[in-house]
């Protein structure tokens, strides 16, 4: 067994661990899981019991204890924000089934002018200075809404702060032209489109405008315009419409050379969003499928193509620190490593919460962000922890999956404290890495050069 960290691994504090096997559905391996830790062995299925009492795996495991229980600590609760999901506008010219900003914001909202967006970026910059270590260059995401419908002054941030932040850009792509690409791949900014499906009949149904037309023609176009870019990234949100065509839209992805993507289960934050919820077991399996069929296709060609919430779950599990989202942990990272900033210069936690006046923490052009950061509303994000929810608190993958979201959890089931939408779907992606992982597949799921600064600090044959 080898379980590798970018700094190091994970044990408990204990005497000992307390270790569960878990059938991950492989015919030869199970998995022995610490979830306390998140700490992991694979084990032989005729070989559990010797595993269970092996004198020398416990005595090397305990050697390890509080290196590894200092990392996971630091790693759920002293980070420090370094990205910011920036809202330049409330508008969006699409009405989404699934959307988790208001539709009376996204119809009649107002863009940030070009002025306030200057200053804002330079506050986050003064604030980014104080915070983070020398040389460390924090991320700014123009998001939405649609943020583009800002273009002139979300560029205009963009030229005047390109040395200062790291930007991206996540678009619905409909006004995504020659002239926006050129400017965006001159300056190696990240881009993110959308596109739910491979045909426009199934992409339709839940992308379209305030007028019910669809928009996967200009999302097609978009991709024909970012074709060897390979800064850019297709997400996918995975809904009861759509969730038996994931499988033809990876191949639809790995045909136009698309360079990661993410095919995210659908959050029901909004009461609108879960009219097109998907059930969790069909879910999975289509999901799963999906994943499959990547495998295949880099079998094929050679060439991968990333998903990449899949591949922070992979990682989550073999190099904990070096998983690149922060939603399948707890605290998530609302708050805590990113936050959000509403077009009128209000602070949430993340950008789920904007349209959610309980979770506004104050507001970047009148309160100091370090205070923000640590009012009420933000701390009922950063405080809520799998050990608080029931039954996570008695789950062995709860650092593996996080309980998200809690903006979703909020809303839909009545309290912090509470599970999410979708626990069945995550657990089955953790199976599903289990068995990867026994089965040494897992490298061709995850992007290349994951593992540049990690290193594998405790290794064990059984």
């Amino acid at each position: 067994m080898s379980f590798t960290s970018s700094t190091g691994s994970f044990v408990n504090t204990g005497n000992g661990p307390a270790l569960q096997p878990i059938d991950i559905g492989h015919s030869e391996y199970l998995s022995l899981i610490d979830p306390d830790t998140a700490f992991w062995l694979l084990v032989k299925r005729n070989r559990l019991a010797e595993a269970l009492t092996d004198k020398g795996l416990m005595k090397a495991y305990r050697r390890k204890a509080k290196e590894f229980a200092d990392e996971m600590n630091n790693l759920r609760f002293f980070q420090r924000p370094s990205a910011v999901y920036f809202n330049p506008t409330e508008r969006c010219n699409l009405n989404c089934s699934y959307c988790y900003i208001p539709e009376e914001m996204r119809r009649d909202g107002s863009h940030m002018s070009e002025k306030s967006l200057l200053d804002a970026l330079r506050r986050l910059k003064d604030y980014f200075k104080e915070t983070l270590p020398e040389g460390s260059i924090p991320q700014i995401v123009f998001h939405g809404a649609e943020p583009l419908l800002n273009r002139d002054a979300l560029f205009a941030g963009i030229e005047q702060y390109k040395s200062d932040f790291r930007f991206g850009v996540q678009t619905n792509a409909t006004v995504l032209d020659d002239e926006a690409v050129e400017f965006l791949i001159s300056r190696d900014i990240s881009i993110g489109i959308s596109l739910d499906a491979p045909t426009a009949a199934i992409a339709d149904r839940t992308r379209k405008n305030w007028e019910g037309q669809g928009a996967y023609k200009k999302a097609i176009e978009a991709m024909k315009r970012l074709k060897g870019y390979p800064n850019w990234s297709v997400i996918c949100t995975i809904t009861s419409e759509n969730m038996r065509h994931l499988t033809k839209l990876v191949e639809f992805f790995h045909e136009r050379e698309v360079p990661t993507c993410l095919l995210n289960i659908l959050r029901c934050t909004l009461q609108p969003s879960r009219k097109v919820r998907p059930a969790d077991a069909a879910a999975a399996r289509y999901f799963l499928s999906a994943l499959d069929r990547t495998y295949e296709l880099y079998q094929q060609t050679g060439r991968k193509l990333p998903v990449a919430n899949f591949a922070n779950i992979l990682l989550a599990i073999i190099a904990p620190t070096a998983r690149r989202l922060m939603c399948d942990i707890s605290p998530c990272g609302g708050g805590r490593c990113f936050f959000a900033l509403a077009p009128n210069g209000d602070l949430f936690p993340c950008s789920e919460f904007i349209g959610l006046p309980a979770f506004n923490g104050g507001n970047i052009f009148k309160n100091d962000i370090g205070d923000v950061l640590t009012s009420h509303a933000f701390k009922m994000v950063t405080g809520r922890k799998v050990e608080d929810i029931d039954p996570c608190n008695r789950c062995a993958i709860r650092h593996f999956c996080g309980s998200p979201c809690p903006a979703e959890a909020h809303e839909m089931n009545s309290g912090m404290d509470k599970i999410g939408a979708f626990c069945e779907f995550y657990e089955e992606q953790v199976r599903y890495a289990f068995r990867l992982i026994a089965d040494g597949k897992e490298e061709a799921y995850l992007w290349d050069g994951w593992d540049k600064d990690t290193k594998s600090t405790f290794n064990l044959k059984l």
